[in-house]
């Protein structure tokens, strides 16, 4: 077995652009301290260099560190990580108005960024032990306590970007474990039904500028309890109707009203929890224009960042949006938008086709994963590439609202850098110990 190893077993084309990708990011983090005058206001991209030669050294410890270890000690890195959050909540520093880092201010980590990889890990070993009876409503929900305690310690941050990484990691690896499909149309069908019931009051007062009926029933507290009550008066006597009658309609009628019930209590506690401005990014991102000199800025700059890159660029280090700082967080948030105004289209394409290759290696070395545990962190990893990927290039061009997501490998920041690099490492690894261990 030893034998099939050696060096070139090494799954080399996902470091290669994992290097492509960090020496694009410490150039255009570079750029985006100029100031008009072409003079460097920043040495953010130093801190990078450290960050980037700091996180290929811990990528190499994860793929010499045999994997199978992961399986063992998954809780216990699970624990770890939660006591880090909770102590994140009690004696962090703010950032942005968020409790989310740990340490001196400009040289913290990020708790929450490592505890996407933990829930990763605990998740997946946890299907593992339970493959045969994945398909169990009892299995499902405690599943989903695995992410669902990270993700309620971070909203109490608040970070409501970084929780929303949690839902697809989730719903990757318990699809791909084989749950049943409509536990998993439940928890999206939520999802929407939460963000729509919480957004309407905003959305009608600043987009459609006139009260309405639902409009009215969404931004009363009382009649919102009264339509809940209402609903779960339907769930009780459609759950009665099934046991009594066994009749698929009563099934499908409270599998319904379930979904309107959650939906409508989880809104009412995110209208009282979530900030203005976090409820306002949602609205912006359905009108820009409703707000252009406040939360619409970041995306009305961006997009004409993007816009007068056209299919070249302007050239490195010729991009006016960012050395005129109109685009706020701009070395992280929205790094792309100075990769598109700089070097445009076609030089914005080597980045897509680098998180591409890095995609499609994660999945094949899913599928060539001799064990179950592998495969299914091989799953959660790519869920997390590709949630970042989507939703932060979306973010820039327009087309999804701004959370404050992170571009993985480009973005200024250590942590998510961090982690980033151990996940992709953790994929070699798997990959180079293929022929091993079965679960």
């Amino acid at each position: 077995m030893n034998s099939r190893k050696s060096f070139l077993t090494f799954d080399f084309i996902i470091i290669l652009a994992i290097l492509c990708l960090s020496v694009i990011s410490v150039c255009f983090i570079y750029s985006s301290g100029l100031n008009s005058d072409g003079v460097n206001t920043s040495f953010e991209f130093i801190k990078q260099i450290i960050w980037i030669v700091t996180g290929l050294g811990l990528m190499t410890l994860v793929i010499v560190f045999d994997y199978k270890y992961f399986y063992d000690f998954a809780y216990y890195i699970y624990g770890i990580c939660i006591f880090m959050l909770i102590i994140t909540l009690l004696v962090g520093n703010k950032v942005n108005g968020a409790r989310s880092w740990l340490g001196l201010p400009g040289v913290g980590i990020q708790p929450s960024e490592f505890t996407k990889l933990g829930t990763i890990i605990a998740l997946s070993a946890f299907c593992a032990k339970n493959r045969n009876n994945i398909r169990s409503i009892v299995v499902f929900l405690r599943a989903a306590l695995i992410p669902a305690l990270p993700m309620v310690l971070i909203l109490a941050q608040p970070d409501l970007g970084t929780s929303l990484v949690y839902i697809p990691i989730f719903l990757v690896i318990l699809f791909m474990a084989g749950t049943k499909i409509r536990y998993l149309f439940f928890l999206v069908a939520c999802g929407i039904g939460v963000i729509l019931f919480t957004i309407i009051p905003m959305w009608s007062g600043y987009v459609l500028k006139q009260e309405t009926f639902v409009v009215t029933i969404f931004s009363n507290q009382l009649l919102m309890l009264a339509i809940l009550g209402a609903c779960l008066l339907v769930v009780i006597l459609s759950a009665i109707g099934w046991f009594a009658f066994k009749k698929g309609i009563y099934y499908w009628i409270c599998y319904s009203f379930v979904i309107i019930s959650v939906s409508l209590f989880v809104a009412m506690l995110a209208q009282k929890i979530l900030k203005d401005y976090q409820i306002m990014r949602l609205v912006v991102f359905l009108d820009p224009d409703v707000d252009p000199q406040g939360a619409g800025w970041n995306i009305l700059q961006s997009l004409t960042a993007i816009g007068s890159g056209g299919l070249f660029g302007k050239g490195f280090l010729k991009g006016t949006q960012s050395h005129y700082h109109y685009l706020p967080q701009q070395s992280n948030d929205f790094i792309f938008s100075i990769i598109a105004e700089e070097i445009g289209f076609f030089g914005s394409m080597v980045v897509f086709l680098c998180f591409f290759i890095i995609l499609i290696r994660g999945f094949i070395i899913a599928y060539s994963s001799k064990d179950s545990f592998g495969s299914y962190i091989c799953f959660g990893i790519i869920a997390m590439f590709f949630f970042h990927f989507v939703v932060n290039i979306g973010m820039a061009m327009g087309i999804m609202p701004i959370t404050g997501i992170p571009l993985l490998f480009l973005s200024y920041g250590g942590s998510s850098l961090w982690t980033s690099m151990m996940a992709a490492g953790i994929l070699i690894n798997i990959y180079y110990r293929r022929y091993g261990f079965k679960i």
